[in-house]
């Protein structure tokens, strides 16, 4: 899969619309976490100082189509600023007159920010006259956005069949590592998966069983698995209508040589709550009335062990109730022992809003090869399965006259083969 980026056209004095994921935590108005923020810089710097005039674009939380005062994406501007140290305004709306007249007084080197894309209801129905006005801001279009890549929203997809659509840095990254993964990783590869359900992760099970050499399986949907093998889990979490498919996956893995790995003793609590009693059990059989809520000592040690010889390792999910502190203590230890894998050579990749949060706590995300920003895009383009917003992108031909784009700029390639006949740059 390789995709035409930014490297590909002159962006001296062009619009570019530039969809990025500045889809952060706030709190009293401030962003707790620019980390999303930090990961858009690199192609925000290279095309403003390429002299692009810049429309940033992004969505922030669920506000349903609606306008939410809190949903309002001054806070992040006012971030964006301070990192590249240069104003970057932000538009009442992402629409309207004073938008147009906004983006018509960007000179080179400047860049503005769009008001949250999904206070249209539209952004998410990939409406083609939404997408037309969008793309009438812009001669091209960068998505620099991997973790909405999996949504055919049109600031994503709709857009991109509209204008010459290039892959800003992050997702070029994004795109290069996870292949490696599938396609040629250093050996042996293991994969960590947790997290509360199973139903979530069966299809990128299934995909990567012909992929890995170990599988390491944790958080509430090791219980399903706990229960595909007699175990009882008491009233832990767990997907009882999925058991015939862990059964499944187990038999699977046996015939393919693909050792899986569940917990050997858990951490059980009364109730899943703060300030709950708490004690070791060994995962066979949990009283009726506790819960599951973390991996004990000796599964730390078993999966320690079992990770020992692996030179490439994929990490999405907590291994237990990791919002609770005293029950985050195995994805703690998980994001430690990675740390140290990375440390030897190894190369460790990390998708997954907790997974990241146990690295970041701890200082340890300068250590990891790679840290995902989709959580599901990763766990998608892990199946196997076709990114919308990465499959609407510009493919670099493989050799002089294979495409368009090969005989001419690749913008004026792009243009001639996504607009649809009568349409406007």
């Amino acid at each position: 899969m390789d995709k035409l980026t930014i490297r590909d056209f002159d962006a001296a004095g062009k619009r570019v619309f530039l969809r990025v994921d500045f889809n952060v935590p706030l709190e009293d108005g401030k962003v707790t976490d620019d980390s999303r923020i930090r990961a858009a810089i690199p192609t925000i710097r290279y095309l403003l100082g390429q002299g692009a005039r810049v429309v940033l674009a992004s969505h922030l939380g669920r506000p349903d189509g609606k306008v939410q005062d809190g949903l309002r994406l001054r806070p992040v501007a006012e971030r964006l600023t301070q990192i590249l140290r240069q104003n970057v305004p932000v538009t009442g709306d992402a629409l309207g007159v004073g938008t147009e007249d906004a983006v018509k007084r960007l000179r080179p080197g400047e860049a503005l920010l769009l008001e949250n894309l999904r206070f249209h209801p539209e952004e998410e129905k990939d409406d083609p006259k939404f997408a037309a006005k969008l793309a009438s801001y812009a001669d091209l279009y960068v998505n620099d956005a991997f973790g909405t890549a999996h949504r055919a929203h049109a600031s994503t997809v709709g857009i991109a069949q509209i204008l010459p659509a290039y892959a800003g840095l992050l997702m070029e990254r994004e795109i290069t590592i996870l292949s490696k993964l599938l396609e040629d990783p250093e050996r042996p590869f293991a994969a960590i998966l947790g997290g509360a359900k199973v139903s979530d992760k069966i299809k990128v099970i299934d995909n990567l069983l012909s992929k890995v050499d170990l599988l390491v399986l944790g958080g509430g949907m090791a219980n399903t698995f706990l229960l595909a093998q007699g175990k009882s889990v008491g009233k832990s979490l767990a997907e009882h209508d999925r058991v015939d498919d862990a059964r499944r996956i187990l038999a699977d893995a046996e015939k393919k040589g693909v050792r899986i790995v569940l917990p050997v003793d858990v951490i059980v609590a009364k109730e899943v709550t703060r300030g709950t009693e708490y004690k070791t059990l060994m995962a066979e059989k949990i009283p009726a009335s506790w819960h599951i809520v973390d991996i004990g000592k000796q599964s730390q040690e078993v999966m320690e062990a079992a990770l020992l010889p692996a030179r490439t390792v994929f990490w999405n999910g907590p291994v237990g109730v990791f919002e609770i502190p005293v029950f985050g203590t195995g994805t703690r230890a998980i994001a430690r022992l990675l740390a140290e894998k990375a440390d030897e050579g190894a190369t460790v990749v990390v998708g997954g809003g907790d997974s990241v949060a146990a690295i970041q706590q701890q200082g340890l995300a300068a250590k990891m090869t790679h840290i995902s920003t989709g959580g599901g895009a990763s766990l998608e383009f892990l199946e196997g399965r076709e990114l919308p917003g990465i499959a609407v992108l510009l493919d670099r031909p493989s050799a002089e006259g294979d495409s368009p784009a090969a005989s001419s700029k690749p913008e004026d390639a792009g243009r001639a083969s996504r607009e649809p006949s009568g349409a406007k740059a």
